[in-house]
């Protein structure tokens, strides 16, 4: 072993101080505590972070898939073709043919804006986020000319419930001799979804595809645009090269998610990597405080430095007593952090009520965050690369120290004594 029994007992008994020198105890407890603080303020704020991103992203996914297909002008005629031409190339999942709008909605003197899609209702089954979001009606009664899906953030604004009526009102009306007049229907509303993300709960609506068609003045042979599903969102460049080059399509337009949320997405990941950087310094400034800690131990035990050294300790012996010291110091308080990391992390939510129940404030607020519960999803070569950079920050700490220790003169510490 590197470390003998002599040494690792020697090391033992300096970090447990006698009474009159319990001042450096307190200095290796703060280390100790800021060391294992700081690993598991980092595990628990990247965990969040991967968790939002994650969640965010299948919730947007879940309703946008991730490439649309859009045709060269704003009508994209003979959809059926298209839509079943892609289908077969390898790589896409689902393809759900679109009529999208802003509307106005509106019940009993209120009004809010909202956006329309109308879509199959078989389409709407393929998307496991949509389907398994409902919490009132059936997607079976999403049918005919006067049926509307809505948000049960929406229906809750509204007062709704399923067999009410919500009215769409549209600025693209028709054109008279006295001006441009807007289109305004009356729906029943026949099925409530909650997706958990309020923007989308609050004014999203659907349509079946037929109703949005005829609300929207869409020829019966066309929609707006197809939004396509890949297998793999990482690689949904590579299908929508083959989908670009693939003929019958004719002159078609392609977007990704990664341009239509590029700008979002992109400062997720700059706040992620500035919080990482802001964190790590609660490790560095406990990794300075097992410095400190240990050159006090030095002066300390500098009588005891030189009677090990006239004894024949080597210097090597002295500077792996010391080192050792401070890496125990640093091994154990990473691994308390990543214990409390670890626990808080697959405990969040249940924390988060309770802290909310306690102090009585609401500490994640749906409107704000986008999202109904704190998520938090580890990833397990972060988690290591946290621990080693924290095991490396605080060997690198002992280093200086114990190469004082070892450097000590015997005769001229006992000179001094």
């Amino acid at each position: 072993m590197i470390f003998n029994a002599f040494e690792r007992m020697m090391a033992g008994r300096y970090l447990r101080a006698r009474r009159k020198e319990g001042f450096v105890s307190v200095i290796a407890g703060f280390s100790l505590a800021g060391i294992g603080l700081g690993v598991a303020t980092l595990i628990i704020v990247m965990a969040v972070m991967n968790g939002f991103r994650e969640d965010l992203m299948g919730r947007i996914f879940g309703l946008n898939g991730h490439l649309t297909v859009l045709g060269q002008y704003d009508v994209m005629m003979d959809y059926d073709r298209a839509t079943d031409i892609i289908r077969g190339i390898p790589g896409v999942r689902a393809v759900t043919p679109t009529v999208e709008g802003q509307v106005m909605l509106t019940d009993n003197g209120r009004s809010v804006g909202g956006l329309v899609r109308g879509v199959r209702p078989e389409d709407l089954r393929q998307r496991p986020m949509l389907a398994n979001a409902v919490i009132a009606g059936s997607l079976d009664d999403l049918r005919g000319q006067d049926s509307i899906m809505i948000g049960n953030r929406l229906a809750e604004n509204f007062g709704l419930r399923v067999g009410d009526k919500l009215t769409l009102v549209s600025p693209k009306g028709k054109v008279t001799a006295m001006g441009t007049v807007p289109r305004v229907r009356a729906y029943t509303v026949r099925v409530i979804f909650s997706i958990g993300m309020s923007e989308y709960d609050s004014s999203f609506v659907f349509l079946p595809l037929e109703a949005a068609q005829t609300y929207f003045q869409v020829p019966t042979e066309g929609v707006n645009h197809l939004e396509v599903v890949v297998d793999h969102p990482d690689r949904v460049g590579e299908v929508a090269g083959t989908i670009a080059s693939t003929n019958g399509l004719g002159g078609i337009r392609l977007r990704d998610w990664r341009q239509t949320n590029a700008t979002f997405f992109n400062a997720l990941q700059v706040e992620r990597n500035v919080m990482f950087l802001i964190l790590t310094l609660i490790i560095v400034v406990a990794a300075f405080n097992i410095i400190s800690g240990l050159i006090m131990l030095v002066k300390d035990k500098g009588r005891d430095i030189a009677i090990l050294r006239t004894m024949g300790a080597s210097r090597g012996a002295i500077m792996r007593i010391f080192f050792l010291a401070g890496a125990a110091v640093g091994v154990t308080g990473t691994l308390a952090g990543l214990l409390l990391g670890v626990l808080f992390c697959q405990n969040i939510e249940a924390i988060r009520q309770g802290l909310q129940s306690l102090l009585g404030v609401e500490l994640f607020n749906a409107e704000i965050y986008f999202l109904a519960t704190m998520p938090a999803t580890m990833d397990p070569h972060e988690v290591m690369n946290v621990v080693l950079m924290a095991l490396g920050l605080s060997f690198a700490a002992t280093l200086y120290p114990a190469w004082r220790a070892a450097r000590t003169d015997p005769v001229e510490a006992l000179r001094n004594e």
